[in-house]
């Protein structure tokens, strides 16, 4: 099971920034079919925050048909997102993991690295298209 968090620097709002986190959870193979997602007490508990934002979250994942309410039990993955598969993704994570390490030894905090990765996916993407 995944665990939820917040961040209230994000700008994101946080029954997007729930949504967002299970999305990712699911393209990386975090969660798979079948899998249950924290109920919504868990969630509250965990949190701090309102049990609507929790389920309006869960409705939009709903929706979108990647999960599926099972009153009075769950709430659990209905569909995943494509994503690579886990031998591509653990090399990958792990070449991030060190090249984390090396942003933060430069003297990089959260922000800058984030404007850095964002900055560089999109000039890359931009490169891609010309």
């Amino acid at each position: 099971m995944i665990q939820l968090h917040l961040d209230a620097a994000s700008g994101l709002s946080p029954y997007l920034q729930l949504v967002r986190q299970v999305r990712h959870a699911l393209r990386l193979g975090l969660l798979r079919e079948g899998d249950q997602l924290p109920t919504v007490k868990e969630v509250v508990a965990e949190l701090a925050i309102n049990p609507n934002t929790v389920l309006k979250a869960y409705r939009e994942l709903e929706h979108d048909g990647l999960v599926a309410a099972r009153p009075g039990v769950g709430t659990f993955v209905k569909a995943t997102l494509g994503g690579a598969p886990p031998t591509v993704l653990g090399p990958l994570r792990h070449e991030l993991a060190r090249w984390l390490v090396k942003a933060r030894a430069a003297g990089l905090d959260e922000e800058s690295i984030e404007a850095l990765l964002m900055s560089t996916f999109r000039g890359s993407a931009r490169e891609e298209i010309a």
